[in-house]
């Protein structure tokens, strides 16, 4: 079976310098990963890789089992769920957001088709699966930032993705907030149907244990790849900051601290 993300010796070059450097990274169906590196690493660049927005200069991309250069990347988007807090700002604040959800049907910023009982239906459940059901028939405008990430995940689940990217989820978000998103984000992995989940952070704390699966990437390149428990340690984080750190585990989940 082919991998759900294959990437062969990636680089990719703009204005004469170079961003992604020799990255090589398969990851499996059933698995669900991490990416984790600081700001400016590359991890937002792989993203646009994989969904096909820019190109590599060398190497080769394979997404959901399609080599690029085989297939129409539009179509294969239809297949990718994108959710980042910058992705908040484009969404019609005057929007119910009932009608948010079902634009990811779409995948249009903006709903210009007529819904179908059958869209409702499924918004309202994939609303109330990921706890914020009290806001079916309110105004995008009126959400808080913690709820309206919840809603951009309803909308990318809508399409019924094979592949959810997401994109520093709860960047922004208090503690209480950020929980709620997390433990929405561990519900909706543990399910039977669930797309490959990529979250991105550079949080080590928000990588729940769903999250099986890590890629440490820094400046540029991939520093370490494998098995969570194996990758975010003490030793491989003090190394990969440059800087001593310790990793304490509580509840599955890895906090950092510096000694």
């Amino acid at each position: 079976m082919s991998n759900v993300i294959d990437l062969k010796g990636i680089s990719w070059r703009r204005d004469e310098k170079t961003i992604l450097r020799d990255v090589n990274w398969q990851v499996a169906k059933g698995q669900h990963w991490a990416v984790l590196g600081l700001n400016g690493s590359g991890k937002t660049t792989i993203l646009n890789m994989i969904n096909g927005y820019i190109w590599p200069t060398t190497g080769t991309v394979s997404v959901l089992g399609h080599e690029f250069g085989t297939i129409d990347l539009r179509e294969l988007r239809r297949s990718i769920g994108w959710v980042s807090s910058s992705l908040q700002e484009k969404m019609h604040y005057n929007d119910l957001t009932d009608n948010v959800v079902i634009s990811g049907k779409y995948a249009s910023i903006g709903l210009y088709e007529k819904p179908t009982a059958q869209d409702y239906e499924q918004a309202h459940q994939l609303m109330r699966d990921l706890g914020c059901g009290h806001l079916i028939g309110g105004y995008y405008r009126t959400c808080s930032q913690g709820e309206k990430q919840k809603i951009l995940i309803a909308r990318a689940l809508m399409a019924s993705p094979r592949l959810l990217i997401l994109d520093e989820a709860c960047n922004g978000l208090d503690f209480i907030s950020r929980e709620a998103l997390l433990s929405s984000i561990s519900e909706i992995a543990s399910r039977p149907d669930a797309p490959t989940l990529l979250y991105v952070t550079h949080h080590t704390e928000e990588i729940s244990h769903v999250f099986t699966h890590t890629l440490l990437v820094r400046r540029g390149t991939i520093f370490s790849v494998g098995e969570t428990k194996e990758v975010v340690t003490s030793e491989a984080l003090s190394e990969f900051f440059e800087t001593p750190v310790h990793i304490s585990w509580q509840k599955e989940r890895a906090w950092l601290s510096v000694p």
